[in-house]
């Protein structure tokens, strides 16, 4: 169910968020809007409240308040009706590692829900996409990170999910496979894939996203495009550091 032209994949607004028992709210009136093909950075240090946000838009948490549409429906109301157009890629690798990567491809995609020949076609598109021909039919415990963390994305996008949830996809990979990542993300995104993307590395932010939130304290502190938010501060000459300004650890 893709979204309309007119339609934003992703709506949230007024979103609040006190865990039971909490003195505070850990998320405070996030506003947001994400259209259709954007990669979009969810950026702030630990304890921002990133994964409190992605939890709530993944419908894994119910809000204290606010709202949340995906493609037009009420995340809210509806949630096993949105779960059918997201995809939710952890930071840590989801795969069975005595099994190869078309294995856990093949796995992932009957618990989507496809049939075998539709299955084996996005097999192969998948497999294509990532550059992962040569590695398809290895175990994927024996692959390299980077070419782990590859299998956990394409094993993710089978569905054709029309919004995509990156929780910090390149975390100890070194600089080569991070690059050739990257790559494969902004291809999805050119291929029509809405994206939100969690990262400590601002440089990949800068890099790949059309937009980014910067937030801490559950609050937003700047949005926009990086060029825009770099321009408008004219101390800051990247976004690393107009990170560090923002959320109050650097005097640049």
């Amino acid at each position: 169910m893709p979204a309309d032209n007119d339609q934003s994949v992703l709506e949230v607004t007024g979103l609040g968020k006190r865990y039971p028992g909490g003195q505070k709210d850990v998320l405070i009136d996030l506003n947001l809007r994400v259209e259709k093909g954007e990669i979009f950075g969810l950026l702030g240090p630990n304890g921002a409240g990133k994964t409190t946000t992605i939890s709530i838009l993944s419908t894994l948490i119910k809000p204290t308040r606010g709202s949340v549409r995906i493609c037009g429906v009420d995340a809210l109301k509806h949630p096993f009706k949105v779960r059918t157009l997201i995809s939710l890629i952890p930071q840590e690798i989801a795969l069975f590692p005595k099994l190869t990567g078309r294995e856990n491809m093949r796995y992932f995609g009957r618990l989507f829900g496809l049939k075998k020949k539709e299955l084996g076609l996005k097999i192969s598109e998948t497999l294509a996409l990532f550059d992962l021909d040569d590695f398809a039919d290895q175990l994927t415990g024996k692959c390299s990170g980077g070419i782990q963390r590859r299998f956990n994305i394409a094993c993710g996008i089978l569905h054709d999910p029309s919004l995509i949830f990156l929780d910090e996809p390149t975390v100890g990979m070194d600089v080569h496979s991070r690059n050739a990542l990257l790559v494969r993300i902004q291809q999805l995104s050119l291929k029509g894939s809405t994206l939100i993307y969690t990262t400590h590395y601002m440089e990949e932010a800068e890099k790949i996203c059309s937009r980014v939130l910067i937030m801490d304290k559950g609050i937003c502190l700047a949005e926009g495009a990086p060029d825009d938010l770099i321009s408008g501060n004219g101390k800051c000459r990247d976004l690393n550091e107009l990170f560090l300004t923002a959320t109050g650890k650097n005097n640049c």
